[in-house]
């Protein structure tokens, strides 16, 4: 045997990653500091006249053990929804007197999640280990980070400091029942419990939202006084269910409230917190002046020596002026550039001497990145976006009726989007919005009309688009069944990006720009377009969700307006938005009010277009349109037909009981198939029929009501060319009895006719029944009714422009 602990179940990686490294309670994010040596000497001898009573304390072994109830209960809070691979982590609880090797393993989020929970559970409390999880999944074992995290569905809070009751009540009171509390096994100096509150999302967080998720999660922190490190994606927790270690004290990590069905909308969610106070005594206000530190003001203009000469070291005054001026671009008032030269100036005006300009950057890299991670995203602007005007301009009456110059030429005519006009697209998932957008873009690119939407020539477009990825992005504009020259004439006008990992904040502007001038270096683009917006979204410093009109003015104003005027003022910007769920009457008296989000959003666009399916049961789409900047369109019906979008005369729209005309339509469609079926079945056994004998026969079987209408809905198929007629020589030839009536025998296509004659199989035996093809000699004229011959009767001929 062997004192060496077994290797848990299942560990395809074992990898140490910094991002799930363990530094507190919870494992927390790595230190900045030095990590403190392990001690050279760490051996206790035997000392047979020693007191045995002053042994270290023993854990319990006959204590709480892993609970596969809490456990199941923990992953289906926090991975119910959830694909991909779950990071798990062991490893020994501090305070036990031994050492052991931390374990990662990566969990399925699939199937049998919870029996694998369990079963790693059970072997790292034999081994005395705690055990965590990140809360999100990620693609492929071994990754931990947070750029790795694919999907995130709840959104959680470490409260492990302060009165944790009263801290609870204050979470509960503005956001409402939590959906999980969990009892992490710590104890607060004054005897509280420390928890994990849990609220379960209403689907993952994906892309861009995982970011969001995060801030929330940062909010929440902050102002409840909670553990500021879940502000990264890759922060872990412990299990619910799985047993506490830490210090001699072995006990389990309780669930100790549960309300399974209890889920929150994340841009509701986020909205809540925005409105919810900080809880009393905590201060969201930085404490920039801290009694260990010296002040600000005094550093950036007070010299420091090297060899502490003075009343702070050269190290302590290069890092608070360096921290001074991350905040100031982190806030937004200075540019990255202004803030690295005031670095620089400082380091030349005030060390002596100065630091080396590597060191300079290391340092300063270092702090920006621990700023970003405790606040947030920056708020820094396009350091070359288009200056405000000196003055404002405003003109007289006069002026104004005096002008007679032409009018600026529509980016897409009549007046759908002009110069610097912003173009809004609305629809629920999966109306076909992304479909359509991608149609409408070729074929601007082309220079070639779209639903009567004219370009007045080949546009240059840079799609940004942040929902498909890149393989499924080339597949779907590869099956655009459109003609070969409008594909041709935008091979190289339309640019398009893959899924985006990125939000439309200052940083990610900057990349967008210069990847705008890259697909375009010699002329400036005509169409920026931006799918969907809220994957994109970022709603400023008070970090607003698209709910937030303040957060969406921010988002227009200063992320979409700024790129534009960045990129070239005069192009158009076309967003691309999803809609809310509103009754049918709804939408009839105010299409525009399904757009998503705050409503400053609608009084800030030039254009809107609303795209939305009138009728579940049809296929037909139709297409609001508001216009600011020009006279009102009407609404468009259009559908694909043929792999193309093309508009639907509203002549043909049925305008009074739409919804019973639809059902009526249905049922006539339901009679002639029915018909159809009944002349195949009954030629296969030999039998046809005239219309007055079918007629007669079939009368008020399979639905078809009684011979009138029998005899009006055959009429109905032989003009359309669904049925057709034998009669003469070829109804002779059959061997079918002279029919002396005008029609004859009814005939469909591919019809078969029984000979009553049976055939055998030479090599098997099989006696099978023979049958003859049965070719039409007449048709009915769809114009005049008149029995006219076929010309071909190989050929089943349907008539042009009839609907078959």
């Amino acid at each position: 045997m062997t004192d060496a602990p077994s290797d848990p179940p299942d560990t395809p990686n074992e990898t140490e990653e910094t991002s799930m490294s363990t530094n507190h309670d919870d494992p927390q994010t790595p230190s900045d500091g030095p990590e403190s040596e392990t001690p050279k000497e760490n051996l206790v001898h035997f000392n047979p006249w020693r007191d045995f009573n002053d042994a270290a304390p023993q854990i319990d072994v006959f204590g709480d053990e892993p609970d596969p109830e809490q456990i199941a209960q923990f992953m289906e809070v926090v991975f119910g929804y959830c694909d991909g691979l779950i990071p798990v982590r062991s490893f020994i609880d501090k305070g036990q007197g031994f050492d052991g090797r931390p374990h990662n393993i990566w969990i399925d989020a699939g199937d049998n999640v919870t029996d694998k929970m369990t079963t790693f559970a059970n072997w790292a409390a034999r081994e005395g280990a705690a055990v965590y999880v990140i809360p999100g999944t990620v693609g492929a074992p071994g990754q931990a980070k947070a750029g790795d995290i694919l999907q995130m569905q709840a959104v959680v809070v470490d409260i492990d400091t302060g009165d944790i009751t009263a801290k609870r009540a204050h979470l509960e009171r503005h956001l409402g029942p939590p959906t999980m509390v969990v009892e992490s096994g710590g104890v607060t100096p004054e005897g509280q419990h420390k928890a994990h509150v849990w609220w379960k999302l209403t689907e993952p967080a994906e892309g861009s939202d995982i970011a969001r998720v995060t801030r929330v999660r940062g909010d929440i922190a902050a102002k409840i006084g909670g553990d500021m490190h879940f502000r990264s994606a890759h922060q872990p927790i412990r299990v619910a269910g799985s047993v506490y270690y830490k210090n001699s004290l072995k006990t389990q990590v309780r669930i100790v409230t549960l309300n399974a069905d209890r889920e929150r909308d994340l841009g509701e969610f986020t909205e809540a917190v925005t409105d919810m106070p900080p809880a009393p005594g905590v201060s969201l206000q930085p404490d920039f002046a801290a009694p260990d530190k010296p002040a600000v003001d005094d550093v950036l203009v007070t010299p420091v020596r090297e060899s502490a000469q003075d009343d702070w070291s050269r190290f302590e005054g290069a890092s608070t002026a360096i921290g001074y001026f991350i905040r100031m671009v982190h806030e937004g008032r200075m540019s990255k550039d202004e803030g690295w030269e005031g670095i620089c100036g400082y380091n030349a005006a005030m060390l002596r001497p100065q630091w080396s300009v590597e060191r300079l950057k290391r340092e300063s890299e270092r702090l920006w990145t621990r700023h970003v991670e405790k606040y947030g995203p920056p708020l820094i602007r396009l350091d070359s976006a288009a200056p405000a005007p000196n003055e404002m301009p405003a003109f007289t009456l006069g002026t104004l009726l005096n002008d007679s110059s032409p009018m600026p030429a529509d980016i897409i005519a009549p007046r759908v989007l002009t110069p610097g006009g912003l173009l809004v697209l609305g629809g629920a998932p999966k109306v076909g919005k992304s479909d359509l957008l991608i149609s409408w873009l070729v074929h601007m690119a082309a220079g070639v009309p779209f639903l009567d939407f004219t370009p007045p020539r080949p546009l240059r477009v840079f799609y940004l688009q942040a929902e498909i990825q890149y393989h499924y992005l080339r597949e779907r504009m590869k099956q655009i069944s459109l003609p070969k020259e409008v594909l041709s004439g935008a091979r190289d006008n339309l640019v398009a990006t893959p899924k985006l990992n990125l939000l439309l904040d200052v940083e990610g502007s900057v990349r967008v720009a210069q990847a705008i001038r890259r697909a375009f270096p010699a002329e400036p683009v005509d169409i920026i377009c931006i799918d969907p917006i809220r994957n994109l979204f970022d709603g400023g410093p008070d970090g607003g969700g698209e709910n937030d009109n303040t957060a969406m003015m921010f988002f227009l104003k200063e992320r979409v307006e700024v790129l534009r005027d960045h990129i070239n003022p005069d192009c158009g910007v076309i967003l691309a938005h999803h809609t809310k769920k509103l009754s049918k009457q709804q939408v009839k008296d105010d299409p525009f009010l399904a757009l998503s989000g705050a409503s400053a959003l609608r009084g800030f666009y030039t254009s809107g277009l609303i795209l939305h399916r009138p009728d579940e049961e049809s296929p037909q789409r139709k297409l609001e349109i508001e216009l600011r900047n020009g006279p009102a369109l009407e609404p468009k019906i259009i559908d694909k037909v043929k792999g193309e979008w093309t508009e639907i005369n509203p002549m043909n729209e049925r305008l009074v009981l739409a919804e019973l005309g639809a059902r009526h339509d249905a049922e006539r469609d339901r009679k002639g198939e029915v018909i159809t079926d009944i002349l195949v079945r009954e030629a296969r056994a030999g039998r046809m029929y005239s219309m007055t004998l079918f007629a007669q026969t079939f009368e008020n079987q399979g639905g078809l009501n009684g011979q009138t209408s029998i005899r009006d809905r055959l009429n109905v198929l032989t003009s359309k060319g669904v049925l057709k007629l034998v009669k003469g020589d070829a109804a002779s030839d059959l061997g079918l009895p002279n029919e002396r009536s005008k029609y004859g025998y009814l005939c469909t296509e591919f019809m078969e006719l029984a000979t009553g004659e049976d055939l055998i199989d030479p090599d098997t035996g099989e006696i099978v029944p023979t049958s003859i093809h049965v070719r039409p000699s007449h048709y009915k004229c769809a114009q005049t009714g008149a029995v006219l011959p076929v010309e071909n009767p190989e050929i089943w001929v349907h008539p042009e422009g009839v609907n078959t």
